[in-house]
């Protein structure tokens, strides 16, 4: 991801994460410079990351793992295996996003959906 960190509030990036319901699933964003090279330094940051499910109106905490300029969000089998019911192709979507506090700011740089994939060959 490529941001200028001076805009916080700017638009965030919209992805879709697809993951099947009982897997382990990771993303890593990065923050680059604007020259899409230099990272930024975000030592000073803390990250959280929540999935929502509007069906069930239940929200997860995910998993974040700052590193030097990146974050990786992860999603552990035991916490993917609660999301969706049944066999069907999709299970459930999820809302997700992931926030940066640094100090007195709060800022959303990426925003999305999860789609769960029914877990066919598995003890689901």
């Amino acid at each position: 991801m490529t941001s200028n960190i001076g805009n916080f509030g700017a638009d965030p990036a919209i992805i879709k994460w697809t993951v099947i319901r009982g897997d382990s699933s990771s993303i890593i964003v990065d923050f680059l410079e604007n020259d899409e090279v230099t990272y930024y330094n975000t030592s000073t940051w803390d990250f959280a990351a929540s999935a929502y499910d509007p069906k069930t109106d239940i929200i997860d905490e995910l998993i974040t793992v700052p590193g030097n300029g990146f974050v990786e969000i992860k999603i552990t089998p035991e916490l993917s295996t609660n999301w969706g019911t049944g066999y069907k192709s999709k299970v459930a979507d999820l809302n997700f996003d992931l926030q940066v506090t640094m100090g007195d700011i709060v800022w959303t740089p990426v925003s999305g959906t999860i789609s769960v994939l029914g877990d066919v060959s598995g003890s689901l």
